[in-house]
């Protein structure tokens, strides 16, 4: 038995958010339905019996996902299909999870359902897998996970790469000013004793003093921070709060807003085109945003569209999305092809996003140098100055 954390509507629109212990997503399903609510999302929370899995790498997923994908295509049946990829030794706990999977499987359980069970797959993977089962084209479904997160895996590496060096500066200033107020700024102290200081000095003596004597208290409380953080970020509320600072960040806003919108609108063409109906695809899809805003936002679109009314008017209320692609999901909508329209609006968006990566890199770089040449120079400054006033004066 799991427990599952479900969102669901009663009879008077009003959304019902809580806990239901199941057999499986789909119990928890009929039974919501069951007591007069609609169902929104139903996903597990805490798994009975045992350690929830860490999630599997994206990069090796993809390559698991393609491999699942090339054999289906030649005809292999799902079983076998599973233990040849079962049978890889790059990554052991992937194989691990792909024969725990086969071995379900092989007991009649639905590939999407062992995925669940066995953990470590995104609910947007299982949400998709579930679909292609259902739908008969699970190949597809696979082939399009494994480009979406090869995609996303090299978009990744690239970020990582070209912020190594920023941070390596950033260490590096950060690692010179510690050491300045802490072993150099000190031997001044005596010699600055009873002069009248500007108030940069004294502002840097008093950083000085406040390191050198308050460290312990420092420490304990950045650990306390990143210890409350662990605790807090996976809060609703909490992602909320930061997705909104989020997107008031110059750059680093539009970036997040871009993203999200790119992965939303590639995940929904591709359901659609492989023929899942648009609800449908849309709660599936609210799970590849990855913003809590976003889903809001899609959350009230899916009950719009299912009141009849388009797609396009409630997403533009969400002002997550720019008019021109309010403008050309509405023209999808009229002309019937939806499906090609979001895939185009995806590819624009991420290249708009790489872009932005680009310029936001760049950036940094300078940035980066330009903050410890300052803190450098203010230091420097700070002392010199009072130094060359006494020696005016002796003169």
């Amino acid at each position: 038995m799991a427990v599952f954390a479900y969102q669901a509507r009663d009879a008077t629109g009003r959304r019902v958010d809580g806990r239901q212990e199941g057999a499986s997503r789909a119990a928890i399903v009929s039974e919501l339905q069951s007591r007069g609510l609609s169902p929104i999302s139903v996903r597990e929370s805490v798994v009975s019996g045992r350690r929830r899995r860490k999630q599997l790498s994206n990069r090796r997923l993809a390559a698991a996902y393609g491999q699942l994908s090339d054999l289906l295509k030649a005809g292999v049946p799902l079983l076998r299909s599973l233990a040849l990829v079962g049978r890889g030794k790059s990554d052991l706990r992937l194989a691990a999870a792909v024969n725990g999977i086969a071995e379900r499987v092989s007991e009649g359980e639905r590939l999407a359902d062992s995925m669940r069970a066995i953990g470590g797959f995104p609910e947007i993977h299982i949400a998709m897998v579930q679909a292609g089962e259902r739908g008969g084209f699970l190949e597809e479904v696979l082939a399009e996970l494994s480009v979406f997160l090869e995609h996303q895996s090299e978009r990744r590496a690239t970020v990582i790469g070209n912020l190594i060096y920023p941070a390596i500066l950033l260490l590096v200033g950060f690692g010179v000013v510690v050491a300045a107020l802490v072993f150099f700024v000190p031997k001044f102290q005596d010699f600055f004793d009873g002069m009248d200081l500007p108030i940069a000095t004294r502002l840097l003596l008093g950083m000085s003093d406040f390191i050198t004597g308050w460290w312990p208290l420092m420490l304990a409380m950045l650990v306390a921070a990143v210890v409350g953080w662990i605790m807090v970020r996976d809060r609703p509320g909490v992602r909320r709060r930061v997705a909104i600072w989020q997107l008031k960040v110059p750059i680093m806003g539009e970036l997040t807003r871009t993203m999200s919108v790119a992965r939303f609108t590639r995940m929904l063409g591709t359901l659609l085109a492989n023929g899942i109906p648009l609800l449908a695809s849309m709660r599936i899809s609210r799970e590849a945003a990855g913003n809590p805003l976003l889903a809001e936002a899609i959350d009230a679109a899916v009950e719009a569209v299912g009141g009849g009314e388009s797609l396009a008017k409630p997403l533009e209320q969400s002002g997550l999305f720019g008019e021109e692609v309010v403008e050309m999901i509405s023209v999808g909508e009229n002309a019937n092809n939806l499906a090609v329209v979001l895939v185009g609006i995806a590819r624009n968006a991420e290249r708009k996003t790489d872009r932005l990566l680009d310029t936001m890199l760049k950036l940094m770089e300078p940035a980066m140098l330009l903050l410890l040449a300052g803190a450098v120079m203010f230091i420097f400054m700070a002392l010199v100055v009072p130094m060359m006033s006494l020696s005016s004066q002796i003169d």
